[in-house]
């Protein structure tokens, strides 16, 4: 019974993960870290190499169930799916119609993350500051970065699927977000895949997959080797991503060589937002900032729920 509670909370936080990666701006491996998954998540795809593939080979189907972590992988990627299938929708119609308030309640959400995610440093030094400090000038300075040209060559679009999916493993940086700085989110994003290209997903996907299992290795080296300091880079890269989640701004639309706007699934593409303030102390600021207390309060409360269930498994780890 304990066994069917822990994976449906597993599946619960893929479903968080999941509505992130829906967000533009945000990224799935910020909800892991809120949500103290993270690095079982990393270390569960570390173990996808050789002497998996010789268990799995070997028919040794419990051993290499156990290797990878099989379970936990199914109940977080499940979750994720769920979310991507049934809640693209909803997020279209909120973003659409309640911009101010979605992206009042992730303001709050992702703020608080900063303090919870950063409490978890074992201890502050100079070098954790550091590397801290280096994390939001790294996502901050990201979000004024000019986009580079289209480049449909085969290396390039390789590289694009390591950086993609290293962006979305890691807090604070949106996969989306570095396609477009890399110049291929039209290419890739809404091209290739309404046309259905094979020429350019299949080298996008093997970038994808050889970035996911490479970078899945370096983050858990670090995170064995130098955890404070990685964990306080992630924490850098959750705050510094905050400007792309502040409710009040004005969107700058990609466009085409020609100068028309770039439109994927009946909307403009965005491209990045410009920070602006409120015309006014009215209704909508008042309930805004209601919503990211909300926010703030949806926090607080996953911390204290996962409380009780840290303290159930730690005589087993």
């Amino acid at each position: 019974m304990y066994q069917l509670k822990n994976y449906l909370i597993l599946f619960i936080k893929g479903i968080a993960m999941g509505t992130a990666n829906i967000i533009p701006g945000v990224s799935g491996g910020t909800i892991a870290l809120i949500t103290g998954i993270f690095e079982r998540l990393i270390n569960a795809l570390k173990n996808f190499n050789t002497q998996a593939f010789r268990l799995l080979g070997g028919g040794k189907w419990k051993e290499f169930a156990q290797h990878i972590d099989l379970y936990f992988l199914l109940a977080i990627f499940a979750g994720v799916g769920i979310a991507l299938i049934s809640l693209a929708r909803i997020f279209d119609f909120l973003f659409s119609e309640y911009p101010v308030f979605i992206w009042s309640y992730f303001f709050g959400l992702v703020m608080a993350s900063v303090y919870f995610v950063g409490k978890t440093v074992s201890r502050w030094t100079i070098p954790v500051y550091i590397s801290f400090v280096a994390g939001v000038v790294i996502a901050a300075g990201l979000t004024f970065l000019n986009p580079a040209t289209e480049n449909s060559g085969f290396l390039y679009l390789i590289l694009c699927g390591v950086v993609a999916v290293c962006s979305m493993i890691l807090p604070g940086l949106s996969g989306s977000f570095v396609l477009i700085l890399m110049g291929n989110y039209q290419l890739v994003a809404i091209d290739a895949i309404n046309d259905r290209d094979v020429g350019i997903l299949l080298p996008v996907l093997i970038g994808a997959v050889f970035g996911l299992l490479a970078f899945s290795h370096f983050l858990s080296w670090l995170l064995k080797k130098y955890k404070p300091e990685t964990i306080a880079v992630l924490t850098g890269f959750i705050l510094g991503s905050l400007s792309i989640l502040w409710p009040w701004k004005e969107a700058v639309h990609m466009k085409n060589a020609s100068g028309e706007l770039l439109i994927k699934d009946g909307a403009p593409v965005v491209e990045r937002y410009m920070v602006s303030l409120p015309e006014a102390f009215n209704t909508e600021v008042m309930l805004a900032m209601v919503i990211m207390i909300a926010g703030i309060a949806t926090i607080w409360i996953i911390e204290s729920l996962a409380k009780p269930s840290q303290k159930k498994t730690k005589p087993n780890s």
